[in-house]
């Protein structure tokens, strides 16, 4: 963390003395689980369609799991996980004191008598819910990507420290790291199987999500208004690159066993130019990433409608190439085969696992890397600029906005214009 500037914005600042009050507090053992029991009581913060599945992921991975706690912005898409995490069974614990909603829904959730928490909601929240986890002592599920700016990167980064210390376990939403396929070509790439890795390519090119910003409604407020329309707007989302292709760059950071150094990028808006509709979001970036030794990383991420489809990556070495996840070819010929369980199950698995055992294992360094990694491709593309990682990890560009007073007016960014947009 020697690299992170000491001037930090109120965001960081905020919390930062609880932060080093509970690093004071710290002893030996896992914080958080329930003792002389079988049972971990979960509690879910961001009940839309991506923390739905995942409580009911969390629960296909241990009978032990109950669900506890829920938590949301808005009470519809409580109601619905309600009804949804209901089928569950024994497994289904939720009382009506125990669902919050609104904007300090979170604190409530993990103030509930939880053990473990999953963090489901929009990306720019995360840094936020995350530090407030931590603090507590309460071990973590958290949905990729882990901020959409640098000060919230540089937050998340301050709070994984503090989980290390206190022994939480900490499990994030990159569920290739725990696909049973993925693990298995990756572990090979690392022993040489295709020799030193030279370069690669990793995209996610696929159709577009949702169909733009719908009107403001009448008593909307500019807060639930963009909530709702949440991937069109950057400091929710990150635009996609961050909140969907760092899937691939993840693998790219875990198969190059480093962050890249610096990139530079183009992307823009050819399919999605009404800024009515499409008041932030790009819909195609392609960047370089420059990894350690000079290797180059080709990155592309779109959302084109009527066109191919691609999600995967590759990656070339001395001795020969690789699709993570599926093959080697080269010198040595070689093909998955075998159990390959449900990676969004198993990564809850392999959480509980860890809780239980109180062997911690905490991904959320290498998360919050692979989301910074985005945010300089973003960046990279919105400015027109090489970036560097240390600028990047140092940049003073906040997205998240004043939330002082929910019903406030919330100013919008116009498009990026490289060439044009600077660098903060």
């Amino acid at each position: 963390m020697s690299e992170i500037k000491a001037n930090m914005t109120r965001r960081e600042v905020i919390g930062a003395s609880a932060l080093a009050a509970a690093s004071a507090l710290l002893a030996g053992g896992t914080y958080a689980f329930a003792q002389g029991s079988d049972k971990i009581k979960v509690g879910l913060i961001g009940c839309g369609g991506r923390g739905t599945g995942a409580a009911r992921d969390c629960a296909k991975a241990d009978p032990g799991v109950v669900i506890w706690a829920l938590g949301d912005l808005f009470r519809d898409r409580l109601d619905g996980c309600r009804n949804s995490v209901k089928e569950l069974g024994g497994q289904y614990s939720v009382t009506d004191d125990r669902c919050f909603v609104g904007l300090d829904a979170y604190k409530q959730v993990i103030a509930s008598g939880v053990d473990l928490v999953i963090l489901a909601t929009h990306p720019g929240f995360r840094p936020i819910h995350f530090k407030a986890a931590v603090e507590a002592g309460k071990h973590v599920f958290m949905e990729k990507p882990v901020g959409t700016d640098a000060p919230g990167i540089r937050t998340m980064f301050a709070a994984a420290d503090v989980a290390t210390q206190k022994k939480l376990c900490v499990v994030a939403g990159t569920q290739r790291r725990h696909q049973a396929s993925y693990v298995e070509t990756v572990k090979r790439i690392h022993d040489g199987a295709i020799g030193k890795v030279v370069g690669g390519q990793v995209y996610w090119n696929g159709g577009g999500v949702g169909g733009g910003v719908g009107p403001k409604q009448p008593g909307q407020t500019d807060l639930e208004w963009m909530v709702r329309n949440w991937y069109q707007f950057t400091w929710l989302c990150g635009d996609n690159i961050v909140e969907q292709h760092v899937h691939n760059i993840d693998i790219a950071n875990w198969v190059m066993q480093s962050h890249p150094l610096k990139c530079i990028a183009t992307g823009g808006r050819a399919q999605r130019m009404d800024p009515q509709k499409f008041p932030q979001a790009f819909d195609n970036f392609s960047v370089d990433f420059v990894y350690p030794d000079d290797i180059h990383i080709l990155s592309m991420c779109r959302h084109w409608d009527n066109t191919p489809g691609n999600v995967s990556e590759r990656f070339a070495g001395t001795k020969g190439f690789s699709n993570p996840g599926w093959n080697i070819w080269g010198e040595t010929n070689w093909n998955f085969s075998g159990n390959n369980p449900n990676a969004y199950v198993q990564e809850h698995v392999d959480l509980i696992k860890a809780i239980r055992s109180g062997n911690p294992i905490n991904e959320a360094r290498q998360v919050a890397e692979s989301t910074l990694s985005a945010i300089m491709g973003r960046t990279a593309a919105y400015t027109g600029m090489e970036i560097s990682w240390e600028q990047m990890l140092n940049s003073q560009d906040n997205l998240f906005p004043d939330l002082s007073y929910p019903k406030a007016p919330i100013p919008i960014r116009p498009p990026a214009v490289p060439g044009v947009t600077k660098f903060v």
